[in-house]
């Protein structure tokens, strides 16, 4: 018999992510927001995040958010191995 562990988000790991989802509809820059709501600095804040994403239950919750969030994570780490030239040009930019 094959039993599932379901992981739940904690209250402060679904505010992540709803703050990840409507953060820019508000008129405070994104960091003093940051700072205000979850008391951390933007790296703790931004490290967080970036485990969250891998988290099941967290694409459960917010399937578009994580997955967004893990687009941008995947674009910069190819951005860091090939060199931003090489993945400008794989998205139909021009590499003059």
């Amino acid at each position: 018999m094959h039993v599932e562990h379901v992981i739940e988000l904690t209250e402060r790991e679904r505010a992540l992510l709803d703050f990840e989802g409507s953060w820019w509809t508000l008129d405070t820059s994104k960091d003093e927001l940051i700072r205000a709501r979850f008391s951390c600095s933007l790296d703790e804040y931004y490290q967080e995040l970036n485990r969250l994403v891998d988290v099941p239950a967290a694409l459960a919750y917010e399937p578009l958010v994580v997955r967004r969030l893990v687009r941008l994570r995947d674009r910069r780490r190819r951005a860091r191995l090939e060199g931003p030239a090489q993945v400008d040009d794989a998205h139909g930019g021009t590499n003059v």
